[in-house]
């Protein structure tokens, strides 16, 4: 008797049993909308597909008089752009410092303390401080970025590295090897594959944060026109926004899981 863990379905069976529950969920969305609407053709609860498409076309299509741009074209960019210095800002921090506190006992009972109360405080409740510090500008947005993901990917890395088998680096050591050449040599090339796995993580709650923060002080990018549009009830908007990102976020998430696989092939299960 097959037990159900022991069931392995192929590549093209996963794809069709990941792709069977969407298509459904599309089916219900389009079926209620279509009956919504028929009963109430100006509903704006339940748009209907073409309705959202013409919508999204005319963001992405049609230039707004006011900025000169195309909507969509616009705001993703901005998005993009800010999620990219966060994430490199976080990922940098999180290398460096997860790899101090991993190999070094000395820095981690140092500095491990203030790590882990930076990670416990909600990220969304230091907005408001950072718009004080640092301003409405693109500086405050990046920041709560890196700060809402960098402890964590932080302590991710420094638990992984700390948990390494001794004997690598005593042999390091054995043969002569300084601190600087054990992490750069021993630690670094085994912490990559999850330093990229971390950063996999760490990609929705970078979007939250994003989101939270363009939605508060911002004149372009995605969530600021989710919250603009949304006093309009302009589902016909919002929806296609959402898909948009998630999209957008189903895209990194392949492309990191590429480089993982490319760049780091004998990390075998870590990488995946």
């Amino acid at each position: 008797m097959t037990r159900l863990i022991n069931l392995r379905p192929s590549r093209r069976g996963r794809f069709i049993a990941g792709a069977v529950p969407i298509v459904i969920l599309c089916l219900v969305y389009a079926i209620a909308a279509a009956l919504r609407h028929a009963d109430n053709p100006a509903d704006k609860v339940l748009p209907t597909v073409g309705a959202m498409g013409a919508a999204l076309w005319r963001m992405a299509a049609t230039v707004d008089p006011v900025t000169g741009q195309f909507t969509l074209q616009a705001d993703t960019l901005a998005s993009l752009m800010r999620l990219g210095a966060g994430l490199a800002l976080a990922t940098l921090s999180a290398l460096i410092i997860g790899l101090l506190l991993g190999v070094m006992p000395l820095a981690r009972a140092i500095l491990g303390p203030i790590i882990t109360v930076i990670a416990v405080i909600p990220p969304i409740a230091v907005l408001p401080i950072l718009f004080i510090a640092l301003g409405l500008g693109e500086a405050a947005k990046i920041a709560l970025i890196a700060i809402g993901i960098a402890p964590y990917m932080t302590r991710d890395l420094a638990s992984y590295v700390a948990g390494l088998p001794a004997e690598q680096f005593i042999k390091a050591e054995t043969l002569g090897a300084n601190s600087w050449q054990v992490a750069i040599r021993v630690a670094l090339p085994q912490m990559m594959p999850r330093l990229i796995e971390s950063l996999r993580l760490s990609m929705g709650p970078a979007w939250v944060f994003l989101i939270a923060a363009e939605a508060i002080a911002s004149d372009v990018g995605l969530g600021y026109r989710i919250f603009l549009v949304r006093r309009y009830l302009a589902m016909d908007i919002i929806l296609p926004y959402v898909a948009w990102i998630s999209l957008l976020a189903i895209i990194a998430d392949a492309l990191l899981q590429w480089i993982s696989r490319r760049g780091f092939p004998w990390a075998g299960g870590h990488a995946r």
